[in-house]
């Protein structure tokens, strides 16, 4: 009888960028994954070509341990990639795909399922009708946020360091795209940043690493505010006297005194098992799946109803 040898579980893992994520490739290989091939430099009109050499190459059962992983830098031209690459398929010829560009999908969904978890937690509140404050609003991780914490219900302000226009624009796209109401305001002076604070009940920073975006005196502006959450690892802290480990402790220097940060690990700890679930489900799940950015929030959500 001729020997019968196992397929093994191979990801195409595609880019735009000069070079795929070290971080999506160690995430792929823990998730079982075998054999994991980056495409960098990938336009979007080369998706469904190289979706369908994948998908083709194997046969039905054989596209069963195949799956397609979507990277680079841009969250709207990664959700048209995953778009692209569904309408390429021909079932039953039909595989897994899995789009979280810069890693923006799933830390947007871990930081807003635990900003929801502590205003339960710590405030018996829903996150529908809050105002959300997002600096750095304007990058990957804070568009994905708002469009997430504006489809809960929330009333999402982007915030930009740079000017008005850029956080108008940015608003304004998500806005049509994902079928949101949220706003854009500058925060580019010291007094511009205090007036949002004033006003805002959570503030979610996502501006770059290594830079502090609300220093201890800016929080004596933010009267109202009930959680602050920093996806910034890298020292110093983007929001003052929200440690990296924090999950829910009291913030010092804030008129508030029912406040509670939110720090980058905490963070962290839920996107690290979010991606690792969405990666299980495209190898482990029986049938293809489609996972952008609803479904890491909805994984998200699931994770921190965990935690207790």
């Amino acid at each position: 009888m001729p020997e019968t040898i196992e397929r093994p579980y191979i990801l195409h893992m595609l880019t735009a960028t000069p070079q795929m994520s070290p971080f999506d490739v160690n995430m792929a290989a823990d998730a079982g994954y075998q054999v994991i091939v980056p495409y960098c430099n990938v336009l979007p009109n080369m998706v469904a070509n190289l979706t369908q050499d994948a998908i083709f190459s194997r046969g039905p059962k054989g596209v069963s341990r195949t799956g397609i992983f979507i990277g680079g830098r841009d969250v709207m031209q990664a959700a048209d990639m995953l778009d692209t690459a569904r309408k390429a398929m021909v079932p039953p010829f039909e595989v897994s795909v899995f789009a979280d560009p810069s890693g923006s999908y799933t830390t947007a969904a871990a930081a807003v399922a635990l900003v929801e978890r502590h205003l339960g937690k710590q405030h018996g509140m829903e996150l529908g009708g809050k105002r959300m404050l997002i600096l750095g609003g304007t990058g990957a991780v804070g568009r994905v946020a708002a469009a997430m914490a504006a489809s809960r219900g929330a009333d999402v302000t982007i915030a930009s360091h740079h000017d008005r226009a850029r956080a108008l624009g940015v608003s304004a796209e998500i806005n049509e795209r994902f079928g949101i109401v949220t706003n854009g305001i500058s925060v580019a002076t010291p007094d511009e940043l205090r007036g949002a604070l004033a006003d805002a009940e959570i503030v979610l920073a996502t501006a770059v690493a290594g830079v502090q975006v609300i220093s201890s005196d800016d929080l004596a502006f933010a009267k109202r505010l009930l959680i602050a959450a920093d996806v910034n690892a890298v020292p110093p802290e983007g929001i003052a006297g929200v440690n990296v480990m924090n999950d829910g402790k009291p913030i010092d220097g804030v008129p508030n005194a029912g406040a509670v940060g939110i720090g980058a690990l905490a963070i962290g700890n839920v996107k690290y098992q979010v991606e690792h679930r969405l990666f299980m489900r495209m190898r482990t799940g029986g049938k293809p799946v489609y996972l952008g950015f609803p479904q890491a929030f909805d994984e998200a959500r699931e994770v921190a109803a965990g935690l207790g």
